[in-house]
C-alpha cells in the first residue's frame, strides 16, 4: 500500500489527527456528532464516565461510557465543509495506521449519529418533534468532489426530484444518499421519518429573505410538495447529506436525528429550543444505550 504524505493527512506532535486533535485510542466506534461545540457537554453530562476531553478550534470531543457502551461526542461546526473534515478524520482514526501512514488491511465501520436542529417542511411535523432522516438530499456540492455509487432507489429518487424541482437545470446539482438501515430501524417510535434536504447556507439557500432577493423563490414550495412512493421531504438543515454521502462512501453506518425548532409552513418557532434539543438527546441516548447499536 502507498504511504499517505504528511501534506495529505496532518498528524500533530502528540500523534493526533490535526483538526479533531484526537488520537485513535481517544475515539469510540459509536460517535454522536453535534454542530454546536457547547452541545458536546450537554450530551456527555449523561455519560456515566468520561475518559477523554479534547478541543481544537470548533471541534470538541468527549469520549466516555453510557452504561457499558463506549461513546464519543464530537462537535462539527456548521455546514458540509466542516463535515468533510470531521468524517474524513474520523475514518482516518480507525482505518489509517498513523505510524506507517498506510491504509489498514482490515477496515472498521463506525456508527455515526447526528443530533441536530432542523426546520420542518410539512405542516403535520410540528416544532419540538423529532425527525430521523431516511435520506440526505444535498443541495450543496461536497459529494461532487468524490467518486460514489448510488443504488437504484437513490437514482430514481434524485431523477424524480430533479424533474419535480428543475433545480438541476440551473446551477445546483442535487445528490442523495440513504441512512443506515441497521441504525434507523431503532428510531421509529416518536420519530417522524423522511427525506432531509441539506442546504449550503441558512438564509437564501433555505428560502429566507432579508435584503437580498432569491434565485429560487419557489424552493420551499417545491420541496414541500415532492413525493416519491412513500417518501416525502420532511425537513431541511445543513449537514445530513454530507454525513450520509461520505459515510456511505467510506462504509460507515450513519443516521441523522433532528429536533424540529421551526416549521417553515406554519411559520412557527419553538418556544424553548434548548428543551427540544435536550429531549432529543435524552430520548436518543436511551435508544442507543438499550439497543444493539
Amino acid at each position: 500500500m502507498s504511504r499517505i504524505a504528511e501534506s495529505e493527512l496532518i498528524i500533530n506532535d502528540r500523534g493526533a489527527v490535526y483538526h479533531l486533535n484526537c488520537r485513535p485510542e481517544e475515539m469510540a466506534h459509536t460517535i454522536i456528532t453535534v454542530g454546536d461545540p457547547d452541545r458536546v457537554g450537554e450530551v456527555s453530562k449523561h455519560f456515566d464516565k468520561i475518559e477523554f476531553r479534547n478541543k481544537h478550534r470548533e471541534f470538541v470531543t468527549h469520549t466516555g461510557y453510557l452504561g457499558h457502551k463506549r461513546i464519543s461526542c464530537v462537535s462539527t461546526g456548521i455546514g458540509p465543509d466542516n463535515i468533510d473534515i470531521v468524517l474524513n478524520e474520523l475514518d482516518a482514526l480507525v482505518n489509517i495506521d498513523f505510524e506507517t501512514r498506510e491504509i489498514k488491511e482490515t477496515l472498521t465501520s463506525l456508527n455515526i449519529i447526528r443530533f441536530g436542529t432542523s426546520g420542518s417542511l410539512q405542516k403535520d411535523i410540528p416544532v419540538d418533534s423529532f425527525v430521523a432522516s431516511s435520506h440526505g438530499l444535498g443541495l450543496d456540492n461536497l459529494m461532487h468532489f468524490y467518486r460514489e455509487e448510488n443504488n437504484e432507489e437513490e437514482k430514481q429518487i434524485i431523477q424524480a426530484f430533479n424533474t419535480h424541482t428543475q433545480l438541476n437545470s440551473g446551477k445546483i446539482s442535487p445528490y442523495i444518499n440513504m441512512a443506515s438501515g441497521r441504525l434507523i430501524k431503532h428510531f421509529t417510535q416518536n420519530y417522524h421519518q423522511g427525506i432531509t434536504v441539506t442546504c449550503p447556507g441558512f438564509y437564501g439557500p433555505q428560502g429566507r429573505i432579508l435584503r437580498l432577493g432569491l434565485g429560487y423563490p419557489m424552493l420551499i414550495d417545491n420541496l414541500t410538495s415532492f413525493t416519491f412512493g412513500n417518501y416525502r421531504i420532511t425537513n431541511f438543515e445543513m449537514e445530513t447529506s454530507a454525513i450520509y454521502g461520505l459515510g456511505n462512501a467510506l462504509k460507515h453506518h450513519c443516521l441523522s436525528l433532528s429536533a424540529i425548532v421551526a416549521n417553515r409552513i406554519s411559520k412557527t418557532f419553538s418556544k424553548d429550543g434548548v428543551l427540544a434539543v435536550e429531549n432529543l438527546i435524552k430520548q436518543s441516548l436511551e435508544v442507543i444505550s438499550t439497543s444493539s447499536i
